[in-house]
């Protein structure tokens, strides 16, 4: 069976307005596999990681296989402001089969390669936060020898040493690694760290990995300023900018359908005036969601805050 699946409109409804005044009377439907895939403009394409592989290796809450249609469900009830001629495409999802993590990630990556090429913006929906490996793998077979930030929105660090096996605490340990053999800069950011979800041997990784860090006491509208100034520093240093958000970085108070909550994670508020910063750089290539567990959300609300996050980079970006 190939990993690939084409796109499901039943993922797909709501009010009908007949006016493409909700995002699923305005979505299309592409098979990556069979269809023509180029445009002349910049299009969204969004593609699933239906994974929970990485996070079952992980000792994590099993249930992320079917996060990434949870998210379509709620983000095709949303209001449609987009211009007219901006087209939003499904594109299918990327299936993990018989627990081959790593076939996925290869899938996921030419996926991702092909959507670029076709001059459209990936946005990637999972799915375990190994998501992040075939994602950057994509991204890197697409910019070449242009230089690639990753900025993270995250309780973890995810550098978990993979002498043991990959899995979804491991994906930007593998990214480092990768580029220490490519002699590449490896430029990875992440906000929302916790002492208290990352222990000292990930730290003294992180530091000798030269991570930029700022720690969930930063991570707020106070700080503002002060993360802002940071935010434009790691970007002014890349060519573009891959942005991912785990949804176990924000409190539990908006977001328990995740594999790891905590109640002490930053706000949607938080991300959303660092998610203006980050676009305004007009450097952004791509974006994931990682991490949605339907299986302990309740009344879909962290499926409702990864649809609102995702409608908010496709009318700001």
């Amino acid at each position: 069976m190939k990993n690939y699946k084409k796109p499901n409109s039943q993922n797909w409804t709501g009010r009908i307005s007949n006016q493409k005044l909700y995002l699923h009377e305005k979505v299309t439907f592409l098979d990556l596999e069979s269809d023509v895939f180029q445009t002349d403009k910049q299009s969204i394409a969004i593609l699933g990681y239906a994974c929970g592989e990485g996070v079952r290796r992980n000792k994590g809450r099993i249930g992320a296989f079917e996060g990434s249609d949870e998210i379509r469900k709620q983000l095709s009830k949303m209001p449609n402001h987009l211009d007219t001629e901006k087209d939003v495409i499904d594109a299918g999802s990327i299936i993990c089969l018989d627990g081959d993590m790593e076939k996925a990630q290869t899938a996921l990556s030419n996926k991702v390669t092909q959507i670029l090429e076709a001059n459209a913006l990936p946005i990637l929906l999972g799915g375990g936060h190994d998501i992040a490996y075939g994602h950057y793998n994509g991204i890197k077979q697409f910019v070449g020898n242009k230089t690639i930030g990753i900025i993270n929105f995250d309780a973890h660090f995810d550098l978990r040493n993979n002498t043991n096996g990959n899995n979804s605490g491991t994906p930007f340990y593998q990214i480092a690694k990768d580029c220490e053999v490519d002699k590449t800069d490896f430029k990875y950011m992440v906000l929302g760290i916790r002492k208290d979800a990352n222990d000292a041997a990930l730290f003294e990784t992180a530091k000798k990995l030269d991570v930029k860090i700022i720690e969930n006491d930063y991570c707020n509208l106070h700080r503002a300023d002060y993360v802002g100034k940071e935010l434009k520093r790691f970007i002014s240093s890349v060519d573009h900018i891959y942005v991912t958000i785990d949804l176990d970085g924000f409190s539990s108070a908006y977001a328990m359908g995740v594999s790891a909550p905590s109640p002490m994670g930053f706000t949607p508020d938080f991300v959303l005036e660092c998610l203006q910063l980050i676009i305004n750089s007009k450097k952004t290539i791509s974006l994931d969601i990682a991490e949605m567990n339907p299986k302990y959300d309740v009344d879909n609300l962290t499926a409702k805050l990864a649809a609102s996050l995702v409608h908010f980079v496709m009318h700001k970006i």
